[in-house]
């Protein structure tokens, strides 16, 4: 959420987010009922104050009348019970205002949810994913002297992978990875989780992926990315499985201050995510790609409430997720997020898309994300700076690695002519020493 006080002095300034970002938000239905909810607030404030003053003066009397004498005591009885008639007109013109407000906060309250956060001023216009502006490559796309296959033919030929059971118990973009396959998606989770456990020195947790409305909305997947997310209708609280593990770390810390001698708080999940891709049928849907439950390695960072800090933060998780594919020995090549292919939170995002040799092309494999303060301002996550003044945090998070959908350049890349697949060296340890995954026999 953006500070309501930046939005009231600047509202061009967010009018333009929204624009840039292609974002559909009525800004000006924004401002008409945040300027009532101002008066009517402003307006109770008044009563309250002036509740307090009646009850002070009352207490004046009542000291006073232990003192006086019995015509003094009238004239005090007199001017109290004046004043004790005040609270209960008060009370009334209380409620009536609490009346208006409820009627006007839950519509000010969803437009202010929905409100974009302006990008960062170095972030290129765009429209959409294809207005990213490539900034890195690393590696050379595989070239082949043969006919080579994708990942669905190689998996389903090696006992990889079965998408025909997978459609059969669990419907469209379902999967079973098996034999190998199982292994090999393992290896991956693990090569990452080690590196960031154990190397990094970020905290493992193992997360809840079935959370409370409070941490969808805190990190921004609610209310506009509810077409997306899968929700359990039946319970009470209404819950939702997640996306991915950054809304169960970020959301760790919610309604609490945070010791700042501790920060940054440096956080990585292994977890399965749960994805509708809602609007993307036909979109990328053959094989691993696009599909409704997968597995993923997150790193979260909250740190505090200083731009260039976040942007240091922002680099090293970029860092980490590229060491991983260098480890793989896959090609990349890393862009910047153009305006409109940012998310209403997101003030800038790299995005790393890995190579793939049947789409003959880079498709998106990590996605690595810098929100300031607007993830902890929903989330009412705070600090005390060294002046003892409460502060909002920064929040960051990336994709360390997500399979399967980085099965698809690890078997296309390493695929041989007779049809097996070599096992990166990096992996072997966790395949039992499996250099070479061949037709079963």
């Amino acid at each position: 959420m953006i500070d309501i006080k930046d939005f009231r002095n600047d509202p061009d300034k967010y009018r333009k987010a929204a624009a840039d970002k292609h974002i559909g938000v009525d800004v000006d239905a924004l401002i008409k009922l945040d300027g009532e909810y101002k008066e009517l607030f402003s307006k109770q404030q008044l009563l309250t104050a002036e509740k307090n003053q009646i009850g002070k003066q009352i207490g004046q009397i009542a000291g006073r009348m232990k003192k006086a004498s019995d015509d003094e005591k009238t004239t005090l009885q007199v001017e109290m019970k004046s004043l004790q008639a005040r609270p209960v007109e008060i009370k009334a013109e209380e409620h009536a205002l609490a009346e208006k407000i409820a009627t006007i906060e839950p519509e000010r309250m969803d437009l202010l949810m929905r409100l974009p956060q302006p990008q960062a001023s170095d972030v290129p216009l765009g429209k959409d994913d294809a207005e990213n502006v490539e900034i890195k490559t690393w590696g050379t796309p595989k070239q082949f002297d043969f006919e080579a296959k994708d990942h669905v033919a190689l998996g389903m030929e090696l006992g990889m992978i079965d998408v025909e059971r997978g459609v059969k118990v669990a419907g469209s973009r379902a999967y079973y990875l098996t034999g190998a396959g199982a292994l090999l998606h393992q290896a991956i989770l693990r090569l990452a989780f080690d590196m960031m456990v154990f190397e990094k020195g970020f905290t493992p947790q193992n997360v809840p992926v079935l959370v409370r409305e409070p941490a969808m909305l805190g990190t921004g997947y609610l209310p506009a990315g509810r077409d997306q997310a899968y929700e359990m209708a039946h319970e009470d609280p209404l819950k939702f499985l997640v996306g991915t593990a950054e809304v169960s770390l970020t959301a760790y810390h919610q309604d609490e201050i945070v010791d700042r001698e501790k920060l940054p708080l440096k956080t990585v999940a292994m977890s399965p995510c749960f994805r509708r891709e809602a609007g993307t049928y036909g979109k990328d849907t053959h094989g691993l790609y696009r599909i409704h439950q997968f597995d993923k390695v997150e790193q979260v960072i909250i740190c505090k409430n200083d731009e260039e800090l976040s942007k240091k933060f922002h680099q090293e998780i970029l860092e980490n997720s590229e060491e991983i594919l260098q480890r793989l020995g896959l090609a990349y090549r890393v862009v910047y997020v153009c305006s409109g292919d940012l998310g209403q939170g997101q003030v800038a995002k790299y995005d790393i898309e890995t190579w793939m040799p049947s789409r003959e092309s880079f498709g998106e494999t990590h996605s690595a994300s810098r929100f300031y303060d607007f993830q902890a301002r929903r989330l009412n996550l705070r600090y005390k700076d060294e002046d003892g003044k409460t502060q909002f945090c920064h929040t960051l998070n990336n994709t360390v690695i997500a399979s399967p959908r980085i099965l698809i350049p690890v078997m296309e890349t390493y695929q041989n002519a007779d049809g097996s697949i070599t096992v990166p060296e990096c992996l072997r340890k966790y395949m039992g020493g499996m250099e070479k995954i061949e037709t079963p026999q």
